[in-house]
């Protein structure tokens, strides 16, 4: 078993890839008649024990991961001092809508009763939500698609939070600060997500965006993700997600002691994916890029005949 064993240098504990059953039959084949149950036992009193993977390794540092978070601080500053909006994105985990287990436990009398397998042939359909956290209100919406998690999506989920909340919220604002993961639908290198910025937000409203990425392996420090998305997920805990109207109430009924509230809105429209920008429609956009790290931030302005 010394190839199949890792252990713990500072406790002495080990554990084995390799499953009890698996060690009785190779025992009984050298002529050892034992049970796995038996061997579960000897295991123990080895300090073995069962383990699952942790998450708990990441990716090494960028070089310029410091510098780039000194670059949205002083951006968020920036924006907060002058009362413009600034607003964090992301895309949340896919969920199948039907009968299927939510992790986490609820309070109930009986167990919900949910499908076995996970099997996509027997959901009702899938949902992909789209967040749009409001940081200087604490207001969260979510966009909850049918279809794909593209840039066009992301983009037209931004544009609509600001025609049903932020415009209202910012009255005369004529710029916003969009914080968003390297990756994705809302990708720094997404041609059709800056595009979408240009043709949806700057040209339609007369916004002037700015767009801040956060580094490689830094996901989590995205606010969004801990302040609306780990919510909505405290608040579906152990709930099949059974209906879309299930699902949208529970994002709408998100609620927060800090003061947080959450709208969720269904998006039934269908989104290709593969969807192609040219380096001509490239060239049309005004887009300015940051000096020092002109990868991960950029401004895009409204074009002459823009509304």
């Amino acid at each position: 078993m010394k190839h199949d064993t890792a252990g713990d240098p500072m406790t002495g504990l080990k554990w084995t890839r390799r499953t009890t059953g698996k060690i009785a039959k190779e025992l009984r084949s050298l002529g050892i008649q034992i049970s796995r149950t038996t061997v579960g036992k000897l295991l123990k009193g080895m300090k073995y024990s069962l383990r699952v993977n942790h998450k708990k390794l990441g990716p090494t540092g960028h070089p310029d991961r410091d510098a780039q978070f000194a670059h949205i601080g002083d951006w968020r500053e920036r924006f907060a001092q002058e009362g413009d909006p600034i607003i964090s994105v992301d895309s949340k985990k896919k969920e199948k809508v039907g009968s299927f287990k939510n992790p986490g436990a609820a309070w109930n009398r009986e167990p919900v009763l949910v499908n076995d397998h996970d099997f996509m042939s027997r959901a009702i359909g899938k949902a992909i939500p789209y967040g749009v956290y409001d940081m200087q209100a604490n207001r969260g919406s979510m966009f909850v698609g049918t279809s794909h998690d593209t840039a066009t999506f992301a983009v037209e989920s931004i544009a609509k939070w600001w025609r049903f909340d932020g415009r209202w919220r910012y009255p005369g604002a004529k710029r916003l600060l969009i914080l968003a993961d390297g990756g994705g639908s809302n990708g720094s290198r997404c041609r059709a997500w800056k595009r979408g910025i240009q043709e949806k937000l700057c040209d339609r409203y007369g916004l002037s965006v700015t767009v801040s990425h956060y580094p490689p392996g830094a996901l989590k420090w995205n606010p969004i993700e801990h302040r609306l998305f780990a919510e909505v997920s405290k608040n579906w805990a152990g709930e099949p997600l059974d209906s879309y109207e299930k699902t949208l109430n529970y994002i709408r009924t998100t609620e927060t002691t800090t003061g947080l509230k959450v709208k969720a809105y269904l998006v039934t429209k269908h989104y290709a994916r593969g969807v192609k920008v040219s380096d001509d429609e490239m060239s049309q956009l005004r887009i300015t890029t940051d000096t020092s790290l002109p990868k991960w931030n950029y401004t895009l302005s409204p074009t002459e005949n823009g509304k």
